[in-house]
C-alpha cells in the first residue's frame, strides 16, 4: 500500500507538473493586412487581463485565470471582439476583423456635440470618472534605457603626468560603447492610490552587459591609482573651462572617493533597497504624469484653451463607443495627440501624445542639452465600482547631449617653494549622446482595499535582480508579463 501511495504520489507531481506548465501563447493580426495589432486588451477573467506589445504578441499561463472559463477574448478600437477556446499550444495566430463605422450612423438619434463641447464634458467629469481610492495591483514593470554615442572625443592637448598621455586619453574614449541597452523587468504588488505608493517585489531582473560596468570600474581605479601616485594629499585641484573654473582640495576629493567606495559596497550586499525605491519611483513618475494630475506635463486638459481640438470620428473600445479626438498645440504648447473619450460618461479612456518641440533645452558656452523625446499611451479600464485606472502606461523620455569647449585640470600647492602649479591636464571636449528610456506598466488585476490594508502592508525594501547576460524565455514561465519586444529578445553579451 505505501508503495502504491508513492507511486500515485510521484505520478501526481509529474501530472501537476505538466499542468502549471500549460500556458497560452498567441500573436494578434490584422485580418486584412496582416499587420500585427498592438496594445490590444485581453480578458482573462472578471478584472483580469493584459495587453499586447508592440509586436502584437501576449502570453499567460492556464492556471493563473482565477474564474475558469472556456473562452478569452480580445479586444482592441475599430476591429470585432474575438473569442477565443483556452487551450494549452505552442502558439497561435489570432485574427481580428476590422470594423468601419461613420460617426453619423449612431448618433443621428442623439446630441450632436462639438470636440470643445466634448473636452468640456471630460473635464466637468474627471472626479467621478478618476475617483481616488485604494487598491492592490498586480503589475508588470520594464523600463528599457538606450544609449548611443554620437561622438566621443576628449581632445588631448597635454599633460605634465607621463601616464595621462594621449594613449591612455584615448583608450578611456576606445573603451565607451558606441551603443549601450539595459532592461529592468519587475513583477510585484503595487499599493495605494494617485499619491502614495507602496511596492512589494516578487521577482525582478536585469539585462545588460556586466563588461560595460567593469570596464568603467577598472578604468577609475587606473585613474585613481595615477591621482594618488602623482598629486600630493595637500595640493589644491584647480577645474577650469573656458571663462569658469572651480576649486577643490584634494583631502575632500579622496573623502568623497572612500565613501563613494562604501555606498557602493553597501549597494552591492545581500540586498539592494535602492532597486526597490528605483521601481518604484518610476512607476510613482508614471502616476503623476496622468493627464488628470495637477502638475502634469501633458495639460491638454489643464490649459485645453491653448489647445486645437478635432472630432474626427468615433470608435469601439471594449464595447464602448468612443469618440476619437484630435488635439494639437496653439503657439508654445508642447503636444499632439488623440484622445478616445467615452460617449456615456466622458471618460478619457486612451490617451496617445507625442511632443512637437523639447520639453527643455538648454545651450550655452559648448554645453547643449535638449528634452526631445517625450511620448507614449495612456489606456484606462473600468472598475466594478464604475471608476477607471490604468491599465496599460508607456512612456519614452529621450535628451540629447552635447559638450564642446576646452578644459584643464591642474594641481596646485601652496606649500611647495617656487612655482605653485604642479601638474596640469588640458583637453578639449567634444561629446555628443543620445539617450531614450523607455517606461511600460502593465496592470493585470486590480482589487480595492482599506486604509488599514494599506497601513498594514509590508515592502521588501531589500531586492536582489537576476543578472541576465542574455534573452531567457524560461525566465517568466511562472508569472504574466507583458511580452519582450525582438530588441530584448534579440539580446545577448557578445563574451
Amino acid at each position: 500500500m505505501k508503495g502504491l501511495k508513492f507511486t500515485l504520489t510521484i505520478l501526481s507531481f509529474f501530472i501537476l507538473s505538466e499542468i502549471t506548465a500549460q500556458s497560452f501563447l498567441a500573436k494578434v493580426i490584422d485580418e486584412k493586412t496582416g499587420e500585427p495589432v498592438s496594445y490590444a486588451t485581453i480578458e482573462i477573467g472578471k478584472n483580469q487581463g493584459m495587453i499586447t506589445n508592440e509586436e502584437g504578441e501576449f502570453s499567460f499561463l492556464l492556471e493563473q485565470v482565477k474564474h475558469p472559463q472556456d473562452s478569452i477574448y480580445i479586444s482592441y478600437m475599430g476591429y470585432e471582439t474575438k473569442g477565443v477556446f483556452l487551450e494549452p499550444q505552442d502558439s497561435l495566430e489570432i485574427f481580428l476583423t476590422p470594423k468601419i463605422f461613420e460617426l453619423k450612423q449612431v448618433f443621428l438619434s442623439t446630441e450632436v456635440l462639438t470636440a470643445k463641447e466634448i473636452i468640456e464634458r471630460v473635464k466637468e467629469n474627471l472626479d467621478k470618472n478618476y475617483q481616488v481610492s485604494l487598491a492592490k495591483k498586480k503589475i508588470f514593470f520594464r523600463q528599457s534605457d538606450i544609449t548611443r554615442v554620437k561622438k566621443m572625443d576628449f581632445g588631448y592637448k597635454k599633460s605634465s603626468i607621463e601616464e595621462l598621455n594621449k594613449e591612455f586619453i584615448d583608450s578611456i574614449s576606445r573603451m565607451i560603447p558606441k551603443k549601450s541597452s539595459y532592461y529592468k523587468e519587475v513583477v510585484g504588488d503595487f499599493y495605494g492610490d494617485y499619491s502614495k505608493h507602496k511596492l512589494y517585489v516578487t521577482k525582478a531582473a536585469e539585462l545588460y552587459d556586466k563588461k560595460n560596468d567593469l570596464s568603467a570600474k577598472g578604468l577609475g581605479n587606473e585613474m585613481e591609482r595615477i591621482f594618488n601616485e602623482n598629486v600630493k594629499k595637500d595640493s589644491y585641484i584647480k577645474i577650469k573651462s573656458g571663462i569658469f573654473s572651480t576649486k577643490m582640495q584634494v583631502d575632500s576629493i579622496i573623502k568623497e572617493n572612500e565613501n563613494a567606495k562604501k555606498e557602493y559596497e553597501k549597494r552591492s550586499g545581500t540586498g539592494n533597497q535602492y532597486f526597490q525605491e528605483q521601481i518604484k519611483e518610476r512607476i510613482s513618475d508614471l502616476y503623476e504624469q496622468l493627464f488628470f494630475q495637477e502638475d502634469t506635463k501633458i495639460d491638454v486638459l489643464d490649459k485645453s484653451s491653448r489647445y486645437n481640438f478635432v472630432l474626427e470620428n468615433y470608435t469601439l473600445i471594449d464595447g464602448m463607443t468612443v469618440y476619437i479626438i484630435l488635439f494639437t498645440p496653439k503657439g508654445s504648447k508642447d503636444f499632439k495627440g488623440t484622445l478616445y473619450v467615452n460617449t456615456q460618461d466622458f471618460a478619457i479612456v486612451r490617451m496617445d501624445f507625442q511632443n512637437v518641440r523639447p520639453i527643455k533645452k538648454f545651450g550655452l558656452l559648448g554645453i547643449t542639452y535638449r528634452n526631445d523625446v517625450y511620448r507614449g499611451k495612456m489606456l484606462f479600464g473600468k472598475d466594478k465600482n464604475g471608476a477607471y485606472s490604468p491599465k496599460y502606461l508607456e512612456l519614452e523620455d529621450g535628451s540629447y547631449m552635447g559638450l564642446d569647449r576646452p578644459l584643464k585640470v591642474i594641481e596646485k600647492n601652496k606649500h611647495v617653494k617656487g612655482r605653485r602649479k604642479q601638474n596640469e591636464l588640458s583637453l578639449a571636449l567634444d561629446i555628443r549622446m543620445n539617450q531614450v528610456i523607455k517606461y511600460e506598466l502593465v496592470v493585470f488585476e486590480s482589487e480595492t482595499i482599506t486604509n488599514s490594508d494599506y497601513e498594514n502592508t509590508t515592502e521588501n525594501t531589500e531586492v536582489i535582480a537576476t543578472y541576465l547576460s542574455k534573452y531567457d524565455p524560461t525566465f517568466w514561465q511562472e508569472y504574466s508579463i507583458m511580452e519582450p519586444n525582438e530588441a530584448i529578445e534579440n539580446f545577448k553579451v557578445v563574451e
